[in-house]
């Protein structure tokens, strides 16, 4: 757990964090009281959270692994970093290529206290953090100009965060407008939760009425959206544990989240 005396002002910790749930989830040890109360809560209620949890780790850790090993890509965007885990995108991407370039977007003040696991990078890579909102196409563009060459082909790296925005028109038109500002032959790794039953409904309705950040689930025929104009990689957009599993993959009854990853002509 983070300990609270270490924190800049203007950290609520009373309040439950998607971003630090999530981490506890995961194993992390980045999360105070609050978000281990709700976290606990929610498996109480839906035990297959921190199972969804994992296959969506698993997903961003098979997709990078198939955009710098498969497609060649050496330069990655991660919008939405979140807090630093296990594999993280620049970890995963590095072991592969360890010249690739990447660059994390968020506007959590606490990423900013781990920013330093964030940034480490191989010499013959880099890494960097711009603190924004995802939604502010040009502070992220430009601040990922600073590490990024954008006229060389990007891996847009979208997992699991569009949830956090309520409007869908708007984050429709978020993912269109950073794709149409990536060069030819760029990509794009989107994932996106979708309730798996009732519930899992009802209990995530109850996390988005206790005070914490909302996340909006979507159906799969919504988001595939996202990918309109694009070309989709095999096996197109599918349950997370089913996008290229491999044999450590391991699948659930219940299907919490969809993702795939298209190539940008």
């Amino acid at each position: 757990m983070t300990d609270p005396s270490n924190l800049p002002p203007g950290i609520d910790t009373s309040v439950a964090h998607s971003a630090r749930v999530w981490n506890y989830w995961l194993g992390g040890k980045d999360w105070f009281d609050a978000d281990k109360q709700a976290g606990d809560a929610y498996r109480d209620k839906y035990p297959l959270i921190e199972t969804f949890a994992q296959e969506s780790r698993g997903f961003l850790v098979r997709t990078v692994t198939y955009l710098a090993e498969e497609a060649g890509i050496r330069q990655l965007l991660d919008l939405g970093a979140g807090l630093p885990t296990a594999d993280n995108t620049h970890e995963v991407a590095q072991r592969i290529a360890p010249e690739s370039r990447v660059v994390y977007v968020d506007h959590d003040p606490l990423v900013l206290l781990h920013v330093h696991a964030l940034r480490s990078s191989t010499a013959e890579g880099a890494t960097d953090y711009v603190l924004a909102d995802m939604v502010d196409t040009d502070a992220v563009l430009e601040g990922a100009a600073r590490t990024l060459d954008m006229t060389r082909p990007i891996a847009l790296v979208i997992n699991d965060v569009l949830g956090h925005i309520v409007d869908w028109d708007q984050a429709l038109a978020l993912v269109r407008r950073l794709v149409d500002r990536l060069p030819p032959g760029s990509y794009l790794s989107l994932s996106h939760s979708t309730a798996s039953d009732a519930e899992h409904r009802r209990v995530q309705d109850e996390y988005n009425n206790s005070g914490a950040i909302p996340y909006i689930f979507r159906a799969p025929e919504v988001t595939e959206a996202f990918f309109d104009g694009l070309e989709l990689i095999e096996p197109g957009m599918v349950s997370w544990p089913n996008w290229r599993p491999t044999a450590n993959t391991g699948t659930t009854t219940a299907r919490a989240g969809w993702g795939g990853v298209a190539r940008i002509r």
